[in-house]
Formats: structure tokens, C-alpha cells, sequence
């Protein structure tokens, strides 16, 4: 029993074209589950069987079709479920395969995307890049809402800049969602913090990294130990840079002082 994804790309747009498709794998107990367009000449099919021989043998007809041109067959990635589900691939960068591209308005798809990688066990690493205001910490607690798990802010600056520096009670749960502000970490002389992120981070659990960047900076973490990395802007052509993040951060530390708990 196994799901699979079909995507085809469409040569001559014929009436009934769909329907022969669908009536194939009806005629091969081929279950299909959803469809969509992930584009304006393609489509993409998420299907399920018991017998993956009816797969092959579906495989082989599609094919040898003239008026079709399959480009993916396979088992279903995330990205390929989101698709079917968006009608859009989510975009990937061509030189970092793990750093995927959103904008503000597709915060949608990206807290389904991140529900998704929540509702998975053990350690992940995810980073968050985006300027101020964009919809980072939003987005993050959105999809632990999604995924049905509880998050904790180990720093944050959502409400005043705050820093963690010991947890209690189920706040050490691995199926928690452990935050933290990659900015505020890198600045705070608390040692009981970092000692406490320090933990969190040789645990099994998922962590996500708002400004990924600059928590590695001189810290003994590299970017290539995030399995993620999202990046998040207002428009496609924004820069995202850190300049005036640190400012900012250190504006609302010399105005409004800090909670450290």
C-alpha cells in the first residue's frame, strides 16, 4: 500500500483528456486522492493503490500518451502534497536545495508548510530569515497550532525582548517547539541562556532560529547544520539585511529593557 505522485505536463489541452487519465486508473483500482494544477500547462495527481504493480503498468501506458508529457513520477514528497494542495510549488533555491522562498502574502502556504515539519519527531533545525514585521514569529506560532504542539520562546522580541534562561515543569517536552531570536541569543551575557540553548539545542527535538545568520555567528554552530532554511519577505525583490535588525534590536533593549526568566 503506497502513495504516489503524477505530474504531467499537458502538449494539446483536448477535451476529455483528464478523463482518460482518471478512467485508467479507475480501470487499474488506482485510488486518486487529490488533483490540481500547479501551473497553467501542468498537473499534478497525488494517488494511492494496494498493488504497486498497477502503478508500473500505469507508468508504461501515460507514457507512450502523445497528448501528455509526464515529468514527475514518484512517491510523494512534502513539497509535491503542498503543491497538489496550493496549486503552486513552493520555491526552492537552485544553489541550496534546503532554503525554500516565501512572501508575505503566502503565509498561508508557509505555515502549512511548517505544520508539516513540526508534526515530524525528532531533531530538526529550522532558520528563519526575513526582515521586521514580516510575519516570522506569526507564522512560527501558527503552525505549532497547526501541527497541535506547544511552543516556547527560549528569546523573542514580539513583546519586549525577552531571554529564557531555565525551563519547567513539560516546557522540557521534545514534542515542543523551542523559538529563539538568532539576534537576542548572540548578544545576551546571560551564560544561564546560553548554557540553556546550548541544551536545547543537543536535543532531539525541533528547533526553529529567527535570524540564522546571525546566531552562528562566533558560536561553535554553521548555517550547513540548519536542515532549513526559509526565507520570508514583503516582495519577491526584497533585501533582507542585518543592519538595521540590530539596530532595531538594540533600540528596543535600550528603551523598554528586557525580561530575563
Amino acid at each position: 500500500m503506497s502513495d504516489w505522485y503524477f505530474e504531467y505536463e499537458i502538449q494539446v489541452n483536448r477535451p476529455g483528456l483528464l478523463g482518460d487519465i482518471a478512467s485508467l486508473l479507475g480501470m487499474l483500482r488506482v485510488n486518486i486522492i487529490s488533483i490540481n494544477g500547479v501551473d497553467e500547462d501542468r498537473r499534478g495527481m497525488l494517488v494511492h493503490t494496494d498493488n504497486d504493480e498497477a502503478i508500473e503498468r500505469f507508468r508504461t501506458i501515460v507514457s507512450t500518451m502523445e497528448h501528455i508529457n509526464v515529468t514527475k513520477f514518484r512517491q510523494p514528497k512534502l513539497r509535491d502534497r503542498l503543491a497538489i494542495r496550493h496549486g503552486r510549488y513552493i520555491p526552492r533555491d537552485a544553489d541550496e536545495k534546503n532554503t525554500f522562498h516565501f512572501v508575505r502574502d503566502e503565509l498561508g502556504i508557509l505555515v502549512d508548510f511548517m505544520a508539516e515539519l513540526f508534526k515530524k519527531e525528532g531533531h530538526k533545525l529550522i532558520g528563519i530569515r526575513g526582515m521586521p514585521r514580516v510575519g516570522k514569529t506569526e507564522s512560527i506560532v501558527a503552525a505549532s497550532v497547526c501541527a497541535n504542539k506547544k511552543w516556547i520562546f527560549l528569546s523573542s522580541t514580539m513583546i519586549k525582548q525577552t531571554v529564557r534562561n531555565k525551563l519547567v515543569g513539560d516546557e522540557f517536552s521534545r514534542n515542543n517547539i523551542f523559538i529563539l531570536d538568532g539576534i537576542v541569543t548572540r548578544r545576551s551575557t546571560d551564560e544561564r541562556h546560553l548554557q540553556l540553548v546550548r541544551e536545547m539545542m543537543n536535543m532531539p527535538c525541533i528547533k526553529v532560529v529567527e535570524h540564522p545568520d546571525m546566531f552562528v555567528q562566533h558560536s561553535e554552530y554553521k548555517i550547513e547544520d540548519f536542515d532549513y532554511i526559509i526565507e520570508l519577505r514583503h516582495h519577491t525583490d526584497e533585501e533582507i539585511t542585518y543592519e538595521i535588525m540590530e539596530k532595531n534590536h538594540m533600540s528596543e533593549s535600550d528603551s523598554f529593557g528586557g525580561f530575563n526568566f
